[in-house]
């Protein structure tokens, strides 16, 4: 037969588990173990990642959790007895189970949380549908009651779980037998007690038993490394005789091992099948939940208010409307409605609109390619206009692939929390959330912890975490490669150098603490916890999420990015010097982009304190090209980066002629005159795709998603369909008369490909080239309160300000 584990820590049980979730999965799949459990202390961290993990290794993932049961009401934080709860492993056994899971997980920290996060039974009254309930281990309270000798509680409990959750309670067994006297006092003697009075419970009230290991590592010789992590979780030495212990048992055990363990009691692992068996696969990922937005009066859709606003900008953005601009906002907000996005960009414009008209807050142009959307900059999200500078909405949203939009939206430093507290009012408390991080130990972290545990001379500790080389990506075991002075270290005749180093790097990379994501932000539809598990943390007034940013938005959740730009910070002070020292409001928004004073600072190589142009090798570039139009800025903040920065000797002496421009093809220079035909922006590339080979908007995005990561099927099929294109478009044949078609096309898809790696997103580049213009406008018209603005604000930062 075979057994499954029901009571498993990750690494999520921070700083109590040791379990790299993929580790563990493997070890499992290679005992054959056919399902297996995830149940963190009090929390869902892990879930999704396990989820995701379990199935691409197809083994049955059982999703749980270890919760607190507080010993009254959740709601009780006085005494001592409220501090930590009773323990209980509960699991979800279908989609119904795991959306009660996600509540309960949610509860224990919004309602419950006191030194822990708690439940209580009220709570797995309400919310007991599709759950499978544990004992736990000697935690649980029918083990303590059974410790402190008090059977009728013992039996009142098991009553009480019977009643509410049926055949899906069991009772857990476990056996942490260890042989040495003193350790076995503490735990393994409690265990026999406990098991001997669990196996009657289980006969008196017709309950089935399970055999459990509380695994909190993966295997029996990583004890010693989960050891020092419990001391570093408790601020113990390693020789405190009152810390905390564990038996040294607490492994992964394989099925073989687990059978012999509770050969005398064999319907114990048999259950454990049967539990396995009555969880269903269900599916965590969904389609994005969209906020409702609140509809003003005389619309019953969002589709139409949209539509409504967008036209209304639309006049004040393009006085004299024509064919291609309708037909642009057209093509967009059908994309939109196919989409299902309007609420996302009503809810958007609805935010921006309030923090420039109502907070007075300064708001950047745009970021990204979300500057590539008409209908973003008729409305407002942005501020540059995308039919003028040949950006593409497809960049943003592609037809032929639904995908979350991702609008990323800078803010001044101060104003960012005041928009925050602004979509909370509007939203609610609980549909707006930030995001969690989990901080791993690195390489230096490990070392340096370990150390101190293991009472390793601060100095030695210095010296050894030190040889770690700078920089992310370094692992000990890299390092040991690398730095032979650390490979000796190893070896080293004092044994606690070489102790302190195994087991740093076994405990290398696992979850030290969680944090919050520094501008990732959630607008949800619902509560929150109707759709994934929250937590709170002290000093974050909002909710967080349990899941981090890699897995909110598979489960449907639609995030934004809220930056605070220094920048911009550094814009509204030089506007608040101007009107105290000269009594002008300065509309920066209006600034004319063919002012000549400020093409001269950029010429002079004067860009000391201007936005991404100030570093040394800039502003010799900047000497040299001598710009004279806004376009040569955004092609020097594209080109001015490892790779793309071999172009710029050519792009400058094509600018002052000293060397010819030239088109592989005529059709190709309307889309690289700007650039003095040399190919600087992935935006260039999609619009000659569809020029030369008739490529649709949705396949000139795929083209450029496949070349800048490096997808070779994709571009191997694109390839063919480029050569077919180019070749039954009749203005692509008469241009390349004379030519050698197939070299010709060769040249330029070869051409592409090269550039592929270098190619910069235009719409990023005409976004920041423009903070950056207003910068050097007012560096150039306001001097004396630019530089003052510059001041303030880098008061902290000395480097900074010595010029």
């Amino acid at each position: 037969s075979t057994f499954t584990h029901l009571h498993v820590h990750t690494q999520y049980s921070i700083l109590d588990g040791a379990c790299a979730i993929g580790a563990l999965l493997d070890k499992a799949k290679a005992d054959g173990q056919p399902a297996i459990a995830i149940t963190d202390h009090g929390n869902m961290y892990g879930v999704k990642e396990f989820y995701d993990k379990a199935k691409a290794k197809e083994i049955k993932p059982i999703l749980g959790c270890e919760a607190y049961v507080a010993s009254n009401s959740r709601f009780d934080k006085g005494g001592k007895e409220d501090r930590s709860g009773d323990h209980l492993i509960i699991l979800a056994k279908n989609l119904e189970g795991y959306k009660n899971l996600t509540r309960l997980a949610s509860f224990a920290f919004i309602e419950g949380y006191y030194y822990k996060p708690r439940i209580d039974k009220e709570l797995l009254e309400k919310y007991h549908e599709g759950l499978i309930i544990c004992s736990a281990c000697l935690g649980g309270e029918v083990p303590q009651h059974i410790m402190a000798g008090d059977m009728a509680a013992a039996e009142e409990t098991v009553k009480w779980y019977k009643s509410i959750f049926g055949d899906d309670y069991y009772l857990e067994l476990q056996r942490h037998f260890t042989g040495n006297p003193k350790k076995d006092a503490e735990i393994y003697d409690n265990q026999v007690v406990v098991n001997r009075a669990i196996l009657d419970l289980a006969k008196k009230f017709d309950v089935k038993v399970v055999a459990t290991n509380d695994v909190h590592f993966i295997n029996a010789e990583d004890a010693e490394a989960h050891d020092r992590l419990i001391c570093l979780n408790t601020g113990k030495d390693l020789d405190d005789p009152t810390r905390m212990r564990y038996t040294m048992q607490e492994y992964l055990k394989s099925t073989s091992e687990m059978m012999e363990l509770f050969k005398d009691v064999p319907e114990s692992i048999t259950n454990t099948q049967e539990i396995a068996d009555k969880v269903e696969i269900y599916k965590l990922d969904k389609s994005p939940v969209m906020p409702d937005f609140p509809l003003p009066e005389g619309f019953t859709n969002p589709d139409d208010f949209l539509k409504h606003i967008v036209y209304e900008g639309a006049r004040k953005r393009y006085p004299d409307m024509n064919e291609t601009v309708t037909e642009r906002i057209d093509f967009e907000l059908g994309t939109i409605k196919k989409m299902g996005f309007p609420g996302y960009f009503l809810i958007v414009w609805d935010f921006i609109r309030a923090a420039r008209e109502e907070l007075g807050v300064i708001v950047g142009p745009g970021r990204g390619s979300a500057a590539g959307s008409a209908v973003a900059y008729c409305i407002g999200i942005t501020n540059i206009d995308p039919i003028k500078y040949d950006l593409l909405f497809e960049r943003f949203l592609n037809p032929d692939r639904i995908s979350m939009p991702d609008i990323d939206i800078d803010f001044d430093d101060e104003g960012r929390g005041e928009v925050l507290k602004w979509v909370v009012a509007k939203y609610g408390k609980t549909r707006v959330s930030q995001i969690v991080t989990f901080g791993t130990m690195a390489a230096k972290m490990a070392i340096r912890d370990i150390a101190r545990v293991q009472k390793l001379p601060l100095a030695e500790a210095d010296r050894l975490s030190k040889l770690v080389p700078e920089g992310p990506g370094w692992t000990i075991k890299k390092a040991y490669a690398e730095v032979p002075e650390l490979a000796a270290a190893k070896n080293s005749p004092d044994p606690n150098v070489g102790i302190t180093l195994k087991y740093a790097e076994t405990l290398e990379g696992s979850v030290r603490q969680t944090g919050v994501h520094a501008c990732g932000i959630i607008i949800c539809r619902d509560d929150l916890y109707e759709h994934i598990p929250v937590c709170t943390a002290k000093d974050v007034e909002l909710l967080i999420t349990q899941y981090d940013g890699h897995f909110v938005e598979p489960v449907g959740m639609l995030k934004m990015d809220f930056l605070g730009l220094k920048t911009l910070t550094i814009i509204k002070e030089t506007l608040r010097n101007i009107k105290r020292s000269k009594g002008i409001d300065v509309d920066i928004n209006k600034a004319p982009l063919d002012d000549e004073k400020t093409f001269q600072l950029y010429s002079n190589g004067e860009t000391t304190a201007l936005f991404q142009f100030e570093s040394p090798g800039m502003k010799k570039h900047l000497r040299n090209l001598q710009p004279n139009r806004f376009k040569d800025l955004v092609a020097m903040n594209a080109l001015y980066r490892p790779g793309p920065m071999d172009y710029i000797p050519q792009f400058v002496n094509r600018k002052h002629g000293r060397e010819p421009i030239v088109y592989d093809h005529p059709l190709m220079e309307p889309y690289l005159n700007d650039t003095y035909g040399i190919t600087v922006y992935q935006e260039q590339v999609m619009l000659q795709s569809r020029a030369l080979a008739n490529f649709t908007r949705g396949e000139s995005d795929s083209l450029r998603k496949a070349m800048g990561k490096k997808q070779i099927k994709m571009m191997n099929e694109l390839k063919l369909k480029f050569i077919d294109g180019c070749k039954a478009n009749p203005a692509f044949v008469e241009g390349a008369a004379g030519k050698n078609m197939d070299e010709l096309i060769d040249k330029i898809w070869g051409d592409w490909e090269a550039f592929a790696k270098y190619a910069f997103n235009k719409s990023h580049s005409v976004c920041y080239a423009y903070v950056s213009y207003q910068t050097a406008y007012l560096k150039a018209h306001y001097p004396a309160e630019f530089m003052a603005g510059v001041l303030s604000c880098n008061l902290s930062d000395i480097k900074k300000i010595t010029i």
